[in-house]
């Protein structure tokens, strides 16, 4: 049966959405749980939201006459795509650029080293709230920096880092969670 209240839009949780933290760090489990004080919080996101896609390699094994008869799946690319705009904000840049290339404050002069070396993986976390007081929160225990759009400094627009991730499969082979709550709800055992 269809129900319209299944049918929601996703808001950014109040005080933030996307934070992020070291690889190892304890990943929540629920939607409403609170976050090991090692996560960081990456301020604004622009208002096209957050892009998950996914990309799936298949190959058709036909029969003869042309039947497709079996689909194997080769491949499956997890990313999350969305655009930062605190752009003075050092855990914004330390997660764009790698934490050892950003030093300093803004008071003091922060200072930015725009260079090859590796940034390491990260896990994220992404809060939401659904429609009815439901809250939605996407787990990426792993994923790293695949790509970094064009920055733009022009009178029109607020700069931002576009930023896409591409998830890494974790022991269990999953890139990422989804985990929905209505809020005020007790978790079940």
């Amino acid at each position: 049966m269809n129900k319209a209240t299944n049918v929601s839009a996703g808001k950014p949780k109040v005080g933030g959405a996307i934070f992020t933290a070291p690889v190892g760090t304890a990943l929540p489990t629920t939607a409403l749980e609170s976050l090991d004080p090692a996560f960081v919080g990456l301020g604004y996101v622009s208002d096209d939201g957050l892009t998950n896609s996914t990309a799936m390699e298949t190959e058709k094994i036909k029969a003869w006459g042309g039947d497709t008869v079996l689909v194997i799946q080769k491949s499956k690319d997890d990313t999350f795509k969305y655009v930062l705009i605190e752009a003075k904000s050092k855990e914004v840049l330390g997660y764009v650029y790698g934490e050892s290339n950003v030093s300093g404050d803004l008071d003091t002069g922060l200072v930015v080293k725009v260079n090859n070396k590796d940034v390491p993986e990260r896990s994220i976390v992404i809060d939401m709230l659904l429609r009815g007081d439901v809250a939605k929160r996407i787990v990426i225990p792993s994923c790293k920096i695949s790509d970094v759009g064009d920055i733009t400094y022009g009178d029109e627009d607020a700069i931002g880092y576009e930023t896409t991730v591409d998830c890494t499969p974790n022991d269990e082979g999953d890139t990422h969670y989804e985990y929905l709550q209505k809020v005020g709800a007790t978790p079940s055992a």
